[in-house]
């Protein structure tokens, strides 16, 4: 498996580990990482504080621009409609995920980062990654667990 998106599902990880939905994410630029993050929605209690908003705050702040050109995100979940908004307007020229969100039959995600509307299109690249699936199966059976007792 590529090495960045490794390094995504370890991030994926240290959120399973807080209680997070553990979805972690990579920025990579000239093949660096940039910058790397995880799930802090519980630990902020802030609805915006998904791993690929974090990744991309963290990038900025790094090359001191919200222009992330010629950079590539790699992230262990398919990225929701608000990420997937946030990767086209900061420029970022490829998106590769491991694992797909069950409830997104619809190719929402491929009409959010190819719309007309935006002046920017990213590529979309799936990487299956049985681990970040697994990660994601084995919270939510946990969490389910807990609210059955």
């Amino acid at each position: 498996m590529n090495k960045y998106m490794n390094e995504a599902i370890n991030q994926a990880k240290k959120a399973y580990k807080k209680g997070e939905i553990p979805v972690g994410a990579v920025i990579v630029k000239d093949n660096k990482i940039l910058s790397k993050a995880y799930n802090k929605r519980e630990k902020k209690q802030q609805a915006t504080k998904h791993a690929e908003i974090i990744a991309i705050e963290k990038a900025c702040k790094k090359l001191k621009s919200w222009r992330l050109e010629n950079c590539e995100i790699y992230v262990t979940l398919e990225p929701c409609p608000m990420c997937a908004g946030a990767i086209c307007n900061a420029r970022i020229k490829k998106l590769y995920f491991g694992a797909e969100e069950q409830t997104s039959k619809d190719n929402l995600l491929e009409k959010i980062l190819n719309s007309t509307r935006l002046n920017h299109k990213v590529e979309i690249e799936k990487i299956e990654s049985k681990q970040a699936s697994e990660l994601m199966s084995s919270f939510f059976k946990t969490k389910r667990k807990k609210t059955e007792k």
